[in-house]
């Protein structure tokens, strides 16, 4: 019975999400090369903002606290598993005092309303995943862009998202790089919980009526561990907090 709701469901969500990224692909492009940096970003924010609503619609449920405790003014390391795009728009939204940026693939940069653009534009980095020079000399630009404007990067050390919810090994280059290039960071482990569900018959129809849960462990500075213990004690606290009903 929940999987023929679905279809219906589905094709309005598929409606208002991509809705939201034509709209908002024109949005962006006037208030950045109109009025800058911040009315970009603010625009950024209401349409992750709007991808996060959308998925209201099949009944998602989020869980996402972000203490006011943690400092926004000093650079910051997002570290995450990966279970679904749809990990993405909630970070963006319920962390926008971080000024959340990307490392993500090239593969991204272009074809994709609103994503694509903001990817390129926004203060995000695309790497190739083939050319390994390049992706590290990509995440070193990022480590260097955060300690000089403070703001915040997500990385998904995984490499690609789970599709049953089991954590993949980290793969540790791209973090240590970060560790490495941006040793005024502070570090926020994110556990994500059941948004591999979204997509547990495909993407059509996509699953319906959940709870996505992110669990905010404790934020580390990077000065305080060395950088193998730190990889260690991050994917310690991410994996440990995956549920598996």
């Amino acid at each position: 019975m929940a999987k023929l709701l679905a279809y219906p469901l589905t094709i309005i969500y598929y409606l208002f999400f991509v809705l939201s990224l034509l709209v908002f692909d024109v949005i962006q492009r006037i208030c950045l090369n109109v009025f800058g940096y911040q009315a970009h970003k603010k625009s950024v924010d209401i349409l992750n903002l709007c991808l996060t609503r959308c998925l209201h619609i099949l009944g998602v449920r989020y869980t996402f606290k972000v203490p006011k405790s943690i400092d926004n003014t000093i650079p910051t390391i997002i570290v995450a598993n990966h279970q679904s795009m749809n990990d993405i728009p909630p970070i963006i939204w319920f962390m926008r005092r971080f000024h959340v940026k990307f490392i993500s693939k090239k593969e991204l940069g272009k074809g994709f309303p609103s994503v694509s653009y903001n990817l390129r534009k926004g203060g995000s980095v695309l790497i190739d995943r083939k050319n390994a020079h390049q992706s590290i000399n990509a995440i070193k630009t990022m480590a260097d862009y955060i300690e000089k404007h403070k703001r915040a990067v997500v990385i998904f050390p995984e490499g690609s998202r789970s599709r049953d919810g089991k954590p993949k090994p980290f793969k540790t280059k791209g973090l240590l790089t970060l560790l490495e290039h941006a040793p005024n960071a502070q570090v926020i482990p994110i556990t994500i919980n059941n948004s591999w569900k979204l997509l547990r018959y495909g993407k059509f129809p996509m699953g319906i009526n959940m709870h996505i849960n992110y669990t905010l462990h404790d934020v580390i500075k990077v000065a305080d561990l060395d950088h193998e213990t730190l990889i260690k004690t991050i994917e310690k606290q991410i994996t440990g907090a995956i549920t598996y009903d």
